[in-house]
């Protein structure tokens, strides 16, 4: 591993490489200029191959890093917490698995630990229903940025990449929440108060509701849930009294129907939380309670179901509950046999089931969970309450007699220490046929099993 001092220097020559490579010519500084559709990601991802370090260890390792984390994200749900470590000694990234609604706004909240701030690049990309196809980029952070929101223009899977600088890290927590993009148009009510969705049949069938109806005491204020223009005021056997508004940051239309009396004007511009009119009854809503039906259009496509642009979900974000001090170390499972799952829950998707002394390093927190990576470098989550700190020797195995300490299990891990025929050493744990061992200069490798008698 690579010791402090030896790291600072490698941060200075790094500095030094990119510096002298982003300074070298006007011409190069004009063109990157002029690629304004590259993500703060792709610019520096350039700096390294302009700079030649791409084709070094380091420079290879981070763009791989970056590609591996998209081939293998860790799948959540929304709202999520993490306490995560990256280490800067190694090239890494974490990729996570998402569902968004075409309405919903993303929320992101970036903590580190250190005070001299870690460059972070956090990059958003939604998920093509059909795998073939390049993962679209939606979304990048400012770089630097702690704090990012998006709104989902489609409804599907996204994959959200966060990764240092090279020979950048520490230990960081994420945050992520999900929650409307427009204000809810009743006030005083939220979403609860919506009981008639989009989509449910109307007319025994012949027609859909384009819409969603949300029920308040006639003459309860209606409220813009967005800035824009006040495009039409008027009456129609459906909808009865309505009001149109022009939301331009979005390109569609907010229709509110069977309002009882109208306030908005034809032609003016309302803010957000404006009054527009007051919930009634009117048009062909006249047999059922007073409510406000809300409905959002697009030019070209039509309705769209406006329930996820005004939903605000009662889920809170669960704090991290377990002791983070074993971020980035090696662990080892506490029972007869431990489950890895896909996700920190009971009901996900089985990964692999671990014997007991099954060696994992920590990654992350995230409640009363811990993301963990195998040697053999497949990850999933478990229950913290079944890990324990791979210190003490086991006391079921008996040492061991061997000869060569490796990096990794495999005969292909570089031998990191050579310990004398005869010597024992202390068993921390194990991975399929190889044990985590402990050597007589204190340093933990690993050992093939036949290397020595149980």
């Amino acid at each position: 591993m690579i010791q402090p001092p030896l790291l600072r220097r490698a941060r200075g020559l790094l500095a030094v490489t990119l510096l002298a490579s982003a300074g070298c010519s006007a011409e190069q500084s004009l063109r990157e200029a002029l690629a304004p559709s590259l993500t703060p990601h792709e610019r520096y991802a350039k700096r390294l191959r302009d700079a030649g370090l791409d084709s070094t260890a380091l420079g290879s390792g981070w763009i791989a890093a970056a590609n591996r984390a998209i081939a293998d994200p860790v799948f959540i749900g929304l709202p999520f917490r993490e306490t995560g470590y990256l280490s800067p000694t190694e090239t890494r990234a974490v990729a996570y698995r998402l569902t968004l609604r075409r309405g919903q706004r993303l929320a992101l909240m970036l903590e580190v630990a250190d005070s001299t701030g870690m460059p972070m690049f956090v990059d958003l990309y939604q998920q093509p229903a059909d795998s073939t196809e390049a993962l679209d980029h939606v979304a990048s952070a400012e770089p630097g940025a702690r704090v990012f929101e998006y709104e989902a223009r489609r409804d599907g899977a996204y994959l959200l990449r966060v990764q240092p600088e090279l020979l950048r890290g520490g230990q960081y927590t994420l945050t992520l929440e999900s929650g409307p993009s427009l204000a809810f148009p009743v006030s005083g009510r939220d979403s609860r108060a919506a009981q008639s969705f989009f989509g449910a049949a109307r007319d025994g069938g012949r027609r859909n509701h384009h819409g969603i109806d949300i029920f308040a005491p006639r003459g309860t204020p209606v409220i813009a849930a967005s800035s824009g223009f006040v495009r039409n005021v008027g009456v129609s056997s459906l909808g009865g009294k309505v009001v149109w508004v022009y939301d331009a940051k979005r390109s569609q239309s907010l229709y509110y129907a069977h309002l009882d009396s109208q306030i908005a004007r034809p032609g003016a511009m309302v803010n957000i939380g404006d009054t527009l009119g007051l919930v009634g009854n009117t048009g062909n809503a006249r047999s059922t309670p007073p409510h406000l039906h809300f409905g959002i259009y697009r030019r070209g496509e039509g309705p769209v179901d406006p329930f996820p642009f005004v939903q605000r979900s009662r889920a809170t974000v669960t704090p991290v509950l377990v002791d983070v001090g074993d971020l980035g170390d090696w662990v080892r499972t506490a029972a007869a046999t431990v489950t890895l799952r896909a996700a920190p829950a009971d009901s996900a998707v089985t990964v692999v089931r671990l014997p007991r002394h099954t060696v994992l390093r920590i990654e992350s927190a995230s409640g009363s969970w811990y993301r963990a990576r195998l040697p053999d470098g497949a990850s999933g989550w478990m229950s913290a309450r079944f890990a324990e700190r791979a210190q003490r020797p086991l006391r079921t195995e008996r040492r061991l007699e061997v000869v060569t300490v490796r990096e990794a299990p495999g005969s292909a891990a570089p031998a990191m220490e050579s310990v004398a025929a005869g010597t024992g050493v202390p068993v921390l744990g194990r991975f399929a046929d190889y044990l985590y061992v402990q050597t007589p200069g204190g340093r933990t490798g690993w050992v093939a099993a036949e290397d020595g008698a149980r």
